[in-house]
């Protein structure tokens, strides 16, 4: 939907955009109460109806679920599920799913920008920020961890460094205050970490892993550590 296109109008490009929609896509950033954002203020990425032609008709042999999952959260609009803005030129920024946009006392916060500067340090192998919730401020951020082969550093020193990176990155705002370090990440066997079924672990919900798992064995361990540390619902 959207792309910079060289045979037709190319622009010049401009980094973390994916540039502008091609023809046939009216892309609008919606706030949660269905108006349309200013320039430059980030919201749901939404495709105004109609979609062109053939494009995304339904689900298979399940319309009822397409017109719940995509075409409810605002009339007249198809829902992408990515959050991002527009900017003065029109050019679009994609910056992460909607699932990522956590509110933490108020402020819409990306857990997408807080793991990019988790990911950043160097202990770090990879590592997935999520919101969990919180009696006083709604949501906060919790990062869980998984450290290179070999680094010699402990598990409060390196929390103490994200939580200063975050700080200084994101801002104290945002409340990172959790960095748990774990063995392996919940992923499917494409490489997908599951933050749906962690954020249910963590706010001590009922779930059911996805047949996709690589390994269900690994969710075990985080409710484990998620028990060992004595967080969420209110904690």
């Amino acid at each position: 939907m959207l792309a910079n296109m060289a045979g037709f109008d190319l622009h010049t490009p401009k980094p973390g955009s994916a540039t502008k929609p091609v023809p046939g896509y009216d892309i609008r950033v919606l706030a949660p109460n269905g108006e349309e954002m200013a320039t430059n203020e980030e919201g749901a990425v939404m495709v105004k109806l109609p979609l062109p032609p053939g494009c995304l008709p339904t689900l298979w042999n399940d319309d009822e679920r397409f017109v719940d999952s995509y075409l409810s959260k605002n009339e007249g609009y198809y829902f992408s599920g990515d959050g991002g803005y527009i900017d003065e030129d029109g050019y679009v920024f994609i910056t992460g799913r909607i699932d990522d946009i956590i509110n933490v006392a108020g402020h819409r916060l990306s857990t997408a920008a807080m793991k990019e500067v988790v990911a950043s340090h160097s202990a770090v192998a990879e590592c997935c920020v999520i919101g969990i919730e919180e009696k006083l401020r709604g949501q906060i951020p919790v990062g869980f961890v998984v450290l290179k082969q070999g680094v010699d550093i402990s598990t409060e020193a390196l929390e103490k460094e994200l939580i200063k990176m975050v700080r200084n990155e994101v801002g104290p705002v945002a409340f990172f205050k959790r960095a748990i370090v774990v063995d392996r990440l919940p992923k499917t066997r494409s490489g997908k970490i599951l933050r749906k079924v962690m954020r249910s672990i963590t706010d001590d919900k009922p779930f059911s892993p996805p047949s996709t798992i690589e390994d269900v064995s690994v969710l075990d361990d985080i409710k484990r550590k998620m028990e060992m540390e004595y967080i969420g619902q209110g904690h």
